[in-house]
């Protein structure tokens, strides 16, 4: 028996542009061949209009191939273009259950996680109303919350990180987790390539429905990133050397736990460590890091950190330490930049879409930050007192 779960062999999607009268015809997918081996993670990244959505199209059954052939063992569910198959009228338990027939399982077996889908997307209060007085936000959730929830042998997952509020987010990332663990096969189109590196064990590189490069997803994401970063590059007269030589090239920024392991959901007041990784062609002394925390539109700088080290060739990573993290509980976007430390000159920046989610700890008060603080009562009596810092812990006086 073989264990390869989704197999594509030369699979084109054709598409006629203008009037019938007209010849022109656009493939947005040529001649793709991919296989998914059964319990494995791989993502597909690429600009706009690489052919990532047509891919997940074709998969999902939304649209048929023009060419090849597509073959899927097991059943499927999708997290693209959610609430598609609802039924205005119907309520949201009556969806679910139609959602489950639809993929194949018997009612008992969908009554069985009625309970846990109808938490999971926060609509226990409207869960016997029509889905066509949802709004927007529940529609979604309960559309999501249906495909994670009905085990399927293989998920697909478009953008899932860009749905919901960021307490919804960090809960389909968990959900993702599980599923891997349980051996679910996985398909994953995300712009944030951070989480492309973190929850694949495979990236395939897509651009103008042709593939370009796969492998491990930090090399494929390497080489995205280089594509996408050369076109911008427009040297001018008084350019440095190395930034018109790019010398030194930003490959990746990740978040990791103090273990070491890669995560994308951190809590506030917990540690977090940010990996900055580059490739360099020799030795360049002295280079600024600035890795920078945006809001989600990437519009109000919240926070920078700076480092300035030597990087020695070929390759390496450097590493900031948060002892603990000051944000409130949200979506932030972080890049990075090279300098030369002495001029301040650009010869790198990292825009790879990495987005740093942030949960609520329960120790968190309120305003913009988070700021790690301790308390005592001063005596006049006695002139000492035990002091209580920001987790409730009773410290020794002192």
């Amino acid at each position: 028996m073989s264990d390869i779960d989704v197999r594509l062999e030369r699979v084109g999607k054709k598409y006629r542009l203008g009037t019938r009268r007209s010849a022109e015809t656009f493939w947005a997918l040529k001649e793709f061949n991919l296989e998914v081996h059964r319990g494995s993670s791989v993502g597909i990244i690429g600009p706009n209009g690489a052919g990532k959505s047509t891919v997940m199209k074709l998969l999902a059954g939304i649209t048929a191939p023009s060419a090849g052939r597509i073959t899927i063992a097991g059943a499927l569910s999708a997290l693209i273009e959610v609430g598609s198959g609802f039924h205005p009228e119907l309520t949201g338990r009556e969806n679910v259950f139609l959602s489950g027939a639809i993929l194949g399982m018997r009612r008992r077996d969908i009554a069985a996680r009625l309970d846990r889908i109808v938490a999971f997307a926060g609509v226990e209060r409207f869960v016997d109303s029509p889905v066509k007085w949802y709004s927007s936000g529940m529609y979604v959730r309960l559309g999501f919350a249906i495909a994670a929830h009905l085990q399927p042998d293989v998920l697909l997952v478009d953008e899932v990180l860009a749905v919901g509020d960021v307490e919804f987010q960090a809960r389909c990332l968990a959900r993702i987790r599980e599923m891997q663990r349980d051996g679910v096969t996985i398909l994953f189109i995300s712009h944030d390539l951070s989480a492309v590196e973190q929850l694949c064990d495979k990236a395939v590189l897509l651009d103008r429905g042709t593939t370009i490069v796969e492998g491990l997803p930090g090399e494929v994401v390497s080489i995205y990133h280089r594509r996408s970063t050369a076109g911008q590059r427009i040297p001018v007269p008084g350019d440095l050397a190395a930034y018109v030589q790019q010398a030194l090239k930003l490959t990746n920024l990740t978040f990791h736990a103090l273990s070491g392991s890669a995560a994308t959901v951190f809590r506030t007041a917990e540690p977090l460590l940010v990996h900055v990784r580059y490739e360099a062609d020799g030795r360049l002394d002295p280079i600024r890091f600035e890795v920078a925390f945006y809001s989600a539109d990437g519009r109000q700088l919240h926070a920078t950190l700076e480092s300035v080290e030597t990087v020695d060739p070929p390759e390496g990573v450097v590493e900031f330490e948060i002892p603990m993290l000051p944000f409130q509980p949200g979506a932030y976007y972080v890049g990075v930049v090279a300098r030369d430390a002495r001029s301040s000159h650009v010869i790198d920046w990292w825009d790879g879409g990495s987005i740093l989610h942030v949960e609520a700890s329960g120790r968190v008060a309120a305003g913009a930050i988070f700021i790690p603080h301790s308390t005592r009562v001063l005596s006049e009596r006695s002139g000492t007192a035990g002091r209580r810092d920001s987790f409730g812990l009773d410290r020794e006086p002192g």
